[in-house]
């Protein structure tokens, strides 16, 4: 053979190389450590954060998101590898629970510590109270710089979310790039997570040297958002929903990489939170904000702490709810608590996790509420339905898919999908549970409710862009 022939072949021989390696590459697992500047820490760096100068908060809410679909919490399909990494350095809560499955009576919840009927947000027109203490306020008082960026208009501050924030705003959206599709049919904003990330990193790279807290309420799952990359999962409603998911971790995962790059990870928790989950019809619902069963109350919390633990992450195998979040964070953090909350701090158990040592006792009940009518549809009448879990027990009160109230009881310890209905079988268990869930519902709001507000039309039909029915 001439050399000039093998001057000619010799390209095309290497090009043929390179793609059989890469073929390999593909059919063997290859774990490549993630570059991550944070240094390695253990309890005594845990208690040594609140009496240091007080970390950077990144608080991410992720909307929609169902602890059973993220393979972070054992689901098959590989979901969330970025946030399998993120746990296996900090904290996951392995039975965390949302107090409702609609977004707004959640989210009020969540920041105020308090169940949906103490903290009075619990219908479409209803509003924070501005006698309530948001940790947005807390915090701007210990000197942080406070921005919050959100795309759901459920929690807009026209609700009374803005109270404490320095700037609260949604993020301007860009032309959604040709590979993004959108499943959820209803949906007019446009935009995606993304815009909501960059508008963060925006604010960080001006004025990252301050003190910050910074909120980020994220809307892709909730749109069924996902990409050429990310559609794994098939074309079902269900499969179409994991894709999003996948996403939403590559959303998170450039985030956290970009913060890093910054160099601000050592100096912050980050916080990985939901305000509800997803039904695909495990008991004829589909969707969210109808019922407050295990698939759409059962949410991830997951924290990640200015330095990676000794040994790896740690979890949590207590029950927990949103309402715990802020006062961990406080708790964490050195900063006084909020007053009169119906959450704790979890701090006892996560010192026990990372030290390796029994859990403290709990005999806590824990409760998540909807009203059924929130939407108005059914005039001002209330129907309230409640979960009440204790131990590995959920009862739940409500009106089911035939419009009648039902009882239900189950048992997670034996049917984890809470799918097997035992109230038949155990009525004592059933009339005590219900005691207690009546006197739950029958709480007063810790404050006088603010008055309902009149929804102009053109916030009406934005919302009900999201695909709830509103009057």
């Amino acid at each position: 053979m001439s050399p000039n022939v093998l001057t000619r072949r010799w390209p095309w021989a290497v090009a043929a190389l390179f793609v059989a390696l890469l073929f390999m590459a593909r059919l063997v697992e290859v774990k490549i450590a993630r570059p991550d500047s944070r240094p390695i820490g253990n309890a005594e760096d845990i208690e040594r954060i609140s009496a240091g100068e007080p970390p950077n908060i990144l608080f991410v809410l992720v909307d929609t998101l169902r602890a059973s679909r993220m393979s972070t919490y054992g689901y098959e399909n590989p979901t969330t590898p970025f946030l399998e990494y993120f746990a296996s350095k900090g904290v996951q809560f392995d039975r965390h629970l949302a107090q409702s499955s609609w977004t707004k009576c959640s989210m009020a919840s969540l920041w105020t510590g308090l169940h949906p009927v103490r903290a009075g947000v619990t219908r479409f027109d209803h509003a924070l109270s501005e006698e309530a203490t948001m940790p947005a306020e807390i915090l701007r008082e210990a000197g942080y710089r406070t921005i919050g960026i959100y795309r759901n208009g459920w929690v807009s501050g026209y609700f009374g979310f803005e109270q404490g924030f320095d700037a609260y705003v949604r993020p301007s959206s860009r032309p959604m790039p040709a590979s993004l599709r959108r499943e959820n049919p209803t949906i007019k904003n446009r935009g995606s997570d993304m815009d909501a990330v960059e508008t963060a990193l925006e604010f960080l790279r001006l004025n990252g040297d301050d003190r910050w807290f910074v909120y980020l309420h994220l809307m892709d799952v909730h749109e069924y958002t996902y990409d050429d990359e990310s559609a794994l999962f098939g074309t079902s409603n269900s499969g179409i929903y994991d894709n999003a998911v996948l996403r939403e971790d590559y959303v998170l995962e450039t985030l956290f990489d970009e913060v890093g790059r910054l160099g601000y990870l050592d100096d912050t928790l980050v916080v990985i939170a939901s305000d509800h989950g997803e039904a695909f019809g495990e008991r004829g619902f589909e969707g969210h904000a109808r019922e407050v069963h295990a698939e759409t109350t059962e949410v991830p919390l997951l924290l990640g702490l200015p330095f990676q633990l000794e040994g790896g992450g740690v979890s949590i195998s207590q029950r927990t709810s949103n309402i715990d979040i802020w006062p961990t964070l406080f708790d964490l953090i050195g900063l006084s608590p909020m007053e009169d909350t119906d959450g704790v701090s979890r701090v006892p158990e996560i010192m026990a996790a990372v030290r390796g040592e029994a859990p403290p006792a709990s005999s806590e009940r824990h409760f998540a509420f909807l009203d059924q009518s929130w939407g108005g549809n059914a005039g001002n009448i209330p129907q309230p339905s409640v979960a009440l879990l204790e131990d590995g027990l959920r009862y739940v009160r409500g009106r089911g898919m035939k419009g009648q109230v039902a009882e239900e009881l189950f048992d997670a310890r034996e049917d984890p999908a809470e799918l097997v209905n035992l109230a038949a079988d155990q009525p004592e268990t059933v009339e005590r549970l219900r005691e207690a869930a009546k006197a739950h519902i029958r709480q007063e709001p810790a404050w006088a409710q603010a008055p309902s507000l009149e929804i102009d039309e053109m916030d009406l039909n934005q919302l009900r862009a999201l695909g709830y029915a509103l009057p």
